[in-house]
């Protein structure tokens, strides 16, 4: 049996991911801060028969992330299937003159360094295994800059950059790295941004295996 690791956890997406791929077989390591919330969402799957736990870590400190993955790998099952998809601080979205350097210390160690630090945590157990899934959800400022949002604009460009380098990098070794852009708010009432549509959306993804950008609606004009 094999692992699911989400990391940022929480009650909206990373639930409804855990859940769908939780309903698929696989353990589901759930990767955040908060332990309370870990216990809740852990509950809450135990009641449908998945198989889930917690770990803290925070995506600012990489050696609590590089515990996490391997404790989670150690007594869950390798992972096979990364989801990296925590929620930004606020304080990331300054507007573009308003942002100094410093500004960005944060949001790129937040989407650059956190992914490259859950993606050397990972790949040697896909390697093992022959087999993964590294899954990056971002949105529309990756693909769009957004002058409002400086610090994810800039963070999540670099984040894709690195993403893509990686999709290309790792095809031949049957890992699949995709990116899913989410135009606009993840509401329980949207048809294709629904955390459930997304969460559904991302597990086609990893079976599919497909290009590497994908949107779950079109971006607005």
């Amino acid at each position: 049996m094999t692992t699911f690791a989400l990391i940022g956890a929480g009650p909206g997406l990373g639930l409804a991911a855990a859940r769908r791929f939780g309903a698929a077989g696989h353990r589901v390591a759930l990767v955040s801060r908060s332990a309370q919330h870990q216990d809740n969402l852990a509950a809450e799957l135990a009641r449908e028969n998945i198989h889930a736990r917690g770990f803290n870590a925070d995506v600012l400190d990489p050696a609590s992330l590089t515990a996490a993955l391997r404790e989670a790998a150690d007594t869950l099952g390798p992972v096979e299937i990364l989801q990296f998809s925590p929620v930004p601080r606020g304080d990331f979205m300054k507007p573009v003159l308003d942002t100094a350097a410093t500004d960005l210390d944060d949001p790129l160690a937040f989407s650059v360094k956190g992914p490259v630090t859950c993606v050397n945590a990972v790949l040697p157990g896909m390697r093992e295994l022959g087999r993964g899934t590294l899954l990056f959800v971002n949105g529309s400022s990756a693909v769009r800059p957004n002058p409002n949002v400086a610090g994810t604009s800039i963070a999540f460009a670099a984040e894709s950059a690195y993403a893509a380098m990686l999709h290309d990098a790792l095809a031949g070794e049957n890992i699949h790295v995709a990116q899913l852009i989410v135009p606009g708010a993840i509401r329980s009432d949207a048809e294709h941004s629904s955390p459930r549509a997304l969460a559904e959306r991302l597990y086609a993804i990893h079976t599919e295996r497909g290009g590497f950008r994908h949107y779950a609606e079109p971006m607005p004009a």
